[in-house]
Order: C-alpha cells, then structure tokens, then sequence
C-alpha cells in the first residue's frame, strides 16, 4: 500500500496523478511496493546545467521524484538540495505546490557557479541524521558532469556507506560524454575495500531528459534500491521492516 493514497494524491496535485500510477508499476515490479523510505533530491546549479531550468528539465524531474516519493514517504513532500560550487539551497518541494516551484526557488539563488559534489552530499547527510528519520532514504542525484573535487566526493559516499542513505545518481546530457566518466568509476568502488556496501547506483537520462518516458525513469531510479536494502539489512544499517 503506497503511504499517499490515490485519492489523496487527486486532491492534491492531480497533475501529478499519471505520474503517482507510473511510479507504483515500477515499484510493485522491483518489489518495493511495501516499502517507507524518504526520497531526496539532488540538483545541479552549476553553469552549464542553464539549458535543463530552461526547457522544463529540472522541474520535470522534481515532479517525478514527488510522484515516486509519495508512494514512499507520507508527508508529501521532498527535501531538495540545489548545489553549485557550494550548496546554494537546502528547501522543500511538496504536492501541494509543484507546479513552477524551481523556477520559483530558482529566482532566489545567485550565480551558477562549479560543480561541488560533496558539499551536497553533506547536507544531504546533516539533514537526514538531524530529521531523526527511522527509515532509508533513496537520494536522486541529478548532475549534468564529474564534480572539481573527486577525492572528496568518493571520500563523502564512502564515509555515507554505513548510513541508510543510497544515492541514485543521474546524468544529463551526452551519454558518451567522458564527463560521466568519474561517475562510473563511483558507481563500481569496491566493496568492502572502500566502502561496506554498494551504496550508490548511477545512469544516464539522456540530452533530452524530458524524452525518457516515466516508465524507463522510474524502473532507473529504483532499480538498484532493492539489492541495496538487502546489502544494507546484512550490515545492520537498514533494520528490517
């Protein structure tokens, strides 16, 4: 049973409601249809993400993300972190009040700057270990290339393994881009030689994010979460539900 119910979802933010239905085939396919995690998202504010805030991208993925998490989590709404080369928001995006509202915390912040990884990573840590939260968090970690700082950003998820948090991270833009290729490389740290479990799952949504259909988004952004929990109930960082 999704923790947001259909009806309530209606009510709510009907625009959402095909994605509410799309997020719950996936979910049910990878047998998560059961389960309560919180959903964070990650955004790019660096330079050359400009394009993707323009054509709707960023917005479009924050109302996926809300479709997926209602089904996960029961207060509607999800944490978001934008970051460039520092975090330029730490904010919140609900049902209620979707429509537009990037563009809305977009308006606030200043330059986009570089691309720090790990500073959004710790106060995706910070927030979650301060939420109290008695459940895992799936956290999608959208970037459009490798961070300035690589050491850190490996040094960030190695040292978030032994927490109930795994990171899905997703790409925009050329897929052959050999900027993704750090994220590769992160995606395969050994285990357990770096880290004591595979906390951190990665792919690419393509130049045109938009163009992937919410079914393909979906069965990527959860499709790792389940052999994570596994792992993560072995290790005792996630107790059983």
């Amino acid at each position: 049973m999704a923790a947001i119910s259909l009806t309530k979802v209606q009510e709510t933010a009907p625009a959402l409601v095909d994605l509410y239905k799309s997020a719950g085939v996936s979910l049910t396919r990878h047998g998560l249809e059961e389960t309560r995690a919180a959903v964070y998202l990650v955004v790019d504010y660096s330079g050359s993400m400009k394009p993707y805030y323009k054509d709707g991208s960023v917005q479009a993925l924050a109302d996926r993300v809300l479709g997926l998490s209602a089904h996960l989590d029961d207060d509607g709404t999800v944490p978001v972190v934008f970051f460039s080369t520092d975090v330029d928001a730490v904010t919140d995006i609900a049902l209620a009040d979707h429509q537009g509202h990037v563009d809305r915390i977009v308006a606030g912040l200043g330059h986009m700057g570089r691309t720090s990884y790990h500073l959004a990573m710790d106060a995706v840590i910070d927030h979650y270990l301060d939420s109290g939260a008695h459940h895992p968090a799936l956290v999608v970690f959208q970037t459009d290339g490798g961070p300035v700082n690589r050491l850190a950003a490996q040094r960030y998820l190695c040292k978030a393994a032994p927490l109930p948090l795994f990171w899905q991270f997703v790409g925009f833009g050329d897929p052959d881009s050999r900027q993704f290729e750090y994220l590769r490389k992160l995606d395969d740290l050994a285990v357990p030689d770096t880290r004591v479990v595979d906390n951190a799952g990665f792919f690419h949504a393509g130049r045109d994010p938009k163009k992937l259909t919410d079914a393909e988004l979906y069965d990527r952004l959860v499709g790792e979460f389940p052999k994570w929990l596994v792992a993560a109930r072995a290790q005792g960082i996630v107790w059983p539900s």
